[in-house]
């Protein structure tokens, strides 16, 4: 028998005594990674995938040790970065709700810059909303740091997201727990059963019914934090997958072991430091409600309600008809990976926008410069792709967060 997910990081305080739990479900294995010794590096003049670290920066201020080795591919200035059909303009010309979103991605979450939200920068309210989820759930949440990034690696796996897989594994990295991030990197399971029950329910989140899901691997009371992280990265993934290319650091240089381990350590003070939980919340669009249930009294609520509101505006771009045929689709996904073809995906040539949205739900990563050149035509601007994207993939999220098994949360 074991406890909820309720490990910290290394050389952190650890938590009381914990009660029993139930028996463990099945682990998965990790997509095989290669490793080996670190090559020589030339520091690029573009920014890395993962955006600019921060290393060693105390809230408030901007300085920053000088980046040198490996740490150059985390640390590169911002010219251009690695997103596809769309150009975001750079963090440093925003102004308003944007830069503030970027302020606090700096601060509480160490990496300035991040494309994984620059990408919805067109939107601002889109990007505080996201924002605003994964740092009420993963970062200023309730549990473990690393049993949140552990599901949410797991969320990653099941989504086929190469670039968060490596992130999350930069991130376990940061956390302190090396020899895990390790054996996840190798595509070993983790040694501690209560963290392959965490990674498994990460990765089951995808599939409604799945045997994996319950019990909760973690404490009940900390169901907001986990639930929202898990869905935070389901939406994420879908955006990375379909807006992003699928290399975190230049040259792939995540598969080696000593990038890896350093790129989480250019973090770690920043991981190791809780944010105040509600922060973000004052960024977000008028009143979207509380939220679901399973999120109640906590800042995860609103966010997840205000993502839901903004995702939903991209239905404006399709007609009637399509968002009828999009809807119907993805209510009725047992989870599972489309195949190249399959019947109800649309044509480019009559539904481009359906299937866009469809593709960003159920397949991102099959989003092609085709699919995008169909629909992206004038009136339609970066932003509207954002938005259409963002509609589809929270289709998904939808989906999924409506199909968990949380016990009449």
């Amino acid at each position: 028998m074991t406890a909820p997910f309720e490990t910290t990081p290394t050389g952190s305080t650890p938590p009381g005594s914990t009660p029993p739990g139930s028996t463990p479900p099945g682990s998965t294995a990790a997509e095989s990674k290669a490793a080996g010794s670190i090559p020589t590096v030339t520091p690029p003049t573009r920014t890395t995938a993962i955006g600019t670290a921060r290393t060693g920066v105390t809230p408030g201020t901007a300085s920053r040790r000088t980046p040198s080795g490996a740490l150059a591919l985390m640390t590169a200035p911002f010219t251009t970065a690695p997103f596809r059909h769309t150009e975001p303009p750079p963090p440093g010309c925003a102004t308003g709700r944007t830069a503030e979103v970027y302020r606090q991605l700096a601060e509480d979450f160490g990496v300035e810059g991040a494309p994984t939200f620059v990408v919805l920068s067109s939107s601002p309210g889109l990007l505080a909303a996201t924002w605003a989820l994964m740092r009420e759930s993963l970062l200023a949440g309730d549990g473990s740091r690393t049993g949140k990034e552990l599901a949410a690696l797991g969320v990653s796996r099941a989504n086929r997201c190469s670039f968060c897989v490596d992130a999350h594994t930069v991130l376990l990295h940061a956390t302190g727990d090396h020899a895990l991030a390790e054996r996840l990197a190798r595509g070993r399971a983790p040694q501690k059963e209560v963290q392959a029950r965490m990674l498994a329910w990460g990765e089951a989140t995808r599939t409604p019914g799945s045997p994996d899901l319950t019990p909760l691997p973690f404490f009940v009371r900390h169901t907001a934090a986990y639930v929202g992280t898990a869905l935070s990265f389901h939406f994420i993934n879908r955006i990375v997958s379909a807006l992003l290319t699928e290399n975190l650091l230049p040259g792939n240089a995540q598969r080696f072991r000593p990038v890896r381990s350093l790129a989480g350590r250019s973090v770690a003070k920043t991981l190791r430091r809780r944010p105040v939980p509600g922060t973000s919340i004052a960024l977000l669009d008028g009143d979207a409600g509380p939220g679901p249930s399973w999120a109640a009294g906590t800042p995860v609520g609103p966010a997840y309600a205000a993502l839901r509101t903004a995702a939903a505006a991209g239905a404006g771009l399709l007609t009637e008809a399509d968002r009828g045929l999009v809807r119907d689709t993805v209510a009725a996904w047992d989870g599972t990976h489309q195949p190249l073809v399959w019947d109800a995906l649309p044509g480019r040539g009559d539904r481009p926008g359906a299937r866009l949205a469809m593709l960003a739900a159920l397949a991102p990563y099959r989003i092609t410069d085709e699919d995008v050149a169909a629909w992206k035509k004038p009136p339609y601007t970066d932003d509207c792709l954002v938005r259409l994207i963002a509609y589809g993939a929270f289709a998904a999220v939808d989906r999924i967060e409506r199909a968990l098994p949380l016990g009449g949360t």
